[in-house]
């Protein structure tokens, strides 16, 4: 997947929960994070949203993504997370990524590993 070297983010899918792992501790052990400094870093997901003209993704990870809050962590824990496969009505024929049970938030794969 594409780096931080051409512009883009780390891929938010390998493929398994392993690779995917694998391939943050690839991006962001090189820039000096440890583990829980990757997962400190992935809070920043509490601010803003996915959009599918940009990356694929759609939603946002919290309820209130113009705040500052622990919200991200909290919902990643608390909430049930499944596949998305629809959209609004519609089968969702982007990337694979988890919806909670209201279809109004999301998870990337590489928030879940």
């Amino acid at each position: 997947g594409s780096t931080h070297k051409d512009g883009r983010l780390p891929s938010a899918d390998m493929g398994s929960p392993d690779k995917t792992a694998a391939h943050l501790r690839y991006i962001f052990n090189r820039m000096g994070f440890n583990d829980r400094e990757i997962v400190a870093l992935s809070g920043a997901h509490g601010l803003g949203a996915c959009h599918t003209d940009r990356s694929g993704f759609w939603g946002p990870w919290t309820r209130a993504p113009t705040t500052v809050s622990n919200e991200y962590y909290r919902e990643l824990l608390e909430n049930k997370w499944t596949i998305k496969t629809t959209h609004k009505g519609r089968p969702w024929t982007g990337p694979l990524q988890f919806e909670d049970p209201t279809g109004e938030l999301m998870m990337l794969p590489s928030d879940m590993v």
